[in-house]
């Protein structure tokens, strides 16, 4: 039962969706990685018959998204397990996670069946756990507490856009959606205030029509704040609104990668970006050699491992396996390193 309701479905909180990266990894599902990449976070995303009520253009669970399409959520396909089953995965099998985050969609029960995820997440794994929020259908900071107290230790929040433009125009009132870019925003302030600073993460997307410098300020605006970005290049979804729509260059996406990282790590702010007449980047103020040297700033940004590494790697989640990387799910080689220092391209 969920509260008067007979579940004949396969819904949350009983039932999730899994990454196929990591039903791969836990030996349900059929797959290898190109490049012994691994997963190291188990991501979990509430599943329900109705779907996602949200409309974003680009995403492949909203409820605008052609129904005929094949179904997939940031690139790949995410299958229904039970809860029970997959956390018996976890348990039995020598799996390479290092985190488990748990994802709502804008339906709502979410709320209420997150915090069921997670404090059964807490009590059968001594994993990490990230609740990736949606504020659209959360209460304040009233909700934002529950969730550190149901056993997460940091938060993510899915701005997206650079733009509050942007964000009505892919998310909000021009798709008829329901998200606000001022909720989002209030959120993230809510999420700093519950967790503290730097354990809350922004999502944002680049290729939504934003400049380079639109793209830098709000990652400038979500370090100033007290929050981390983690970044995503846009991948065009069958069956969206957006679906027709090509990917960001590397070269862009690289120069953007390189700003996160800087700012991230408190090596250069906002401030620092220099930019010529079309806001593309041209400059960060500071020798950048060493830290293209170094590689850290183009693999996956996300959440960590208890270890302080990087958890959240989501491998091949932006591009094909046969593609060049865009988000590197380990430390890049020597070989990738030359080819990144052409794509920065500055």
């Amino acid at each position: 039962m969920k509260g008067d309701r007979v579940l004949s479905v396969k819904e949350s909180p009983t039932f999730i969706k899994t990454s196929l990266a990591g039903a791969i990894c836990l030996g349900m599902e059929n797959g290898r990685f190109s490049r012994d990449a691994k997963c190291n976070c188990l991501n979990l995303l509430l599943t329900y018959e109705s779907g996602c009520a949200a409309k974003c253009s680009y995403c492949g669970l909203s409820c605008s998204r052609d129904s005929q399409a094949k179904p997939t959520f940031i690139r790949v396909k995410w299958p229904v397990y039970s809860l029970d089953d997959v956390l018996d995965a976890v348990e039995a099998k020598d799996h390479p996670f290092k985190r488990i985050c748990v994802s709502m969609t804008t339906h709502p029960q979410a709320m209420q069946d997150t915090l069921t995820i997670i404090r059964k997440c807490k009590e059968r794994t001594n994993l990490p756990i990230s609740g990736l929020l949606t504020p659209t259908v959360m209460k304040g900071k009233i909700d934002m507490a529950a969730v550190k107290e149901a056993g997460a230790d940091r938060v993510g929040i899915a701005v997206d856009a650079a733009t509050k433009s942007l964000f009505e125009k892919f998310r909000g009132t021009n798709v008829l959606g329901p998200h606000r870019w001022e909720r989002y925003w209030d959120a993230v302030e809510e999420a700093i205030e519950i967790f503290g600073k730097y354990y809350v993460g922004v999502h944002l997307i680049v290729g939504l029509k934003e400049t380079e410098k639109e793209m830098v300020t709000v990652i400038d605006r979500a370090q100033r704040l007290g929050a981390l970005t983690h970044l995503f290049s846009f991948f065009p979804e069958a069956g969206s609104q957006m679906a027709d729509v090509v990917q960001p260059s590397l070269e862009n996406y690289r120069r953007i990668q390189l700003a996160r990282y800087l700012i991230n790590e408190g090596l250069i702010t906002g401030s620092h970006v220099e930019y010529d007449s079309d806001e593309r980047i041209i400059g960060y103020g500071i020798d950048i050699e060493p830290y293209i040297e170094q590689g850290l700033a183009f693999m996956t940004s996300g959440c960590p491992g208890v270890d302080g590494f990087l958890a959240c790697n989501r491998p091949f989640g932006n591009e094909r396996p046969s593609k060049p990387f865009r988000n590197y799910p380990f430390i890049p080689e020597p070989d990738d390193i030359t080819l990144i220092r052409s794509q920065v391209s500055l």
